[in-house]
């Protein structure tokens, strides 16, 4: 398995989520923005705008490569040497505040060798998680039921594992609040005495079959619930915390703005719109309260108790 085959599996990722997509919307359609990266490689960025269901979203996939940042040297505490990086990065912004945003994330990294052992370094990383503007338990069950049944056919470890990883993660520190509820979260998932490359890679693939039907499942579970101005309000409200999240505290961002990245690729998971208020409290006994008082780690959704 070369890298060159992985890229071409995420390009193919990128067009079947996209057509899904533009099937389960009805209206939507994705349009294609083909760029270069400046010390190589490029990518594909999608995007869709004032859909049916979707009112902002973009499925991006890129393949770059060249010589490492020394930022990201710096980071990783290796010496000078060339890096390659492809996968395929998806966010969804509904404009139904009863849908959830989503995001996943599934990349494969690999650094050339930088000594005369020849051995270089390779790694999977990604994710996906769901952010309700409502938090709804059925939803939340299902979304983490299937994501364990992913994790559950690869190694009993993963879910418990990813999903700890997904509530420390994707957390905004400053607000001591979840970006949402969770899901999975995993970086440099490289080959041990365990795993190999290909049983990585299989892992990868599945989570990224995965993400279409339960999207789709969330839109038509969703879509025709009836909302007025004050759920718009608040919707406007918890995008302005997805931006937080994305700007302050999100690897990706940073990765991606740190290796001479595509900008506005990388801020496509920008919502269309945000609010932010002065102090915002949600009255007590609100469904906007009971949502806000969800957003904690350590929440077993599937069986809907504390761990």
């Amino acid at each position: 398995m070369e890298k060159k085959d992985i890229a071409n599996w995420f390009q193919n990722l990128q067009k079947e989520i996209c057509q899904g997509l533009e099937k389960v919307d009805g209206l939507g359609r994705f349009i294609e923005d083909i760029w270069k990266r400046p010390g190589g490689g490029g990518g594909k960025t999608r995007t869709i705008v004032n859909g049916a269901a979707i009112e902002k979203g973009g499925v991006n996939f890129s393949e770059v490569y060249g010589k490492t940042p020394q930022k990201l040297l710096d980071t990783l505490e290796l010496v000078n040497t060339n890096f390659y990086a492809t996968g395929v990065s998806i966010v969804l912004h509904p404009s139904s505040p009863m849908v959830p945003i989503i995001h996943m994330n599934v990349r494969y990294f690999e650094m050339s060798p930088s000594s005369s052992d020849n051995s270089g370094t390779w790694w999977f990383g990604g994710g996906i998680d769901l952010t309700p503007h409502y938090i709804d338990l059925e939803d939340a069950r299902f979304f983490h039921q299937e994501l364990k049944n992913v994790c559950d056919q690869h190694h009993p470890s993963y879910y418990n594992e990813f999903k700890k990883w997904a509530d420390d993660y994707f957390y905004l520190k400053h607000r001591e609040e979840t970006r949402g509820v969770g899901g999975i979260f995993f970086d440099r998932l490289a080959n041990n005495h365990e795993f190999t490359k290909e049983t990585r890679w299989g892992f990868i693939q599945d989570l990224g079959l995965a993400f279409l039907p339960i999207y789709s499942h969330l839109i038509l579970n969703n879509r025709n619930k009836s909302f007025g101005d004050r759920q718009k309000n608040w919707q406007l409200i918890r995008r302005g915390r997805y931006a937080e999240f994305n700007l302050i505290w999100d690897k990706g961002t940073k990765f991606g703005l740190d290796t001479g990245g595509r900008t506005e690729s990388i801020l496509m998971s920008l919502p269309p719109q945000a609010e932010w208020h002065y102090n915002h409290q949600p009255e007590a006994g609100t469904p906007e309260y009971q949502t806000q008082d969800g957003l904690r780690k350590n929440i077993n959704w599937i069986d809907g108790t504390s761990v």
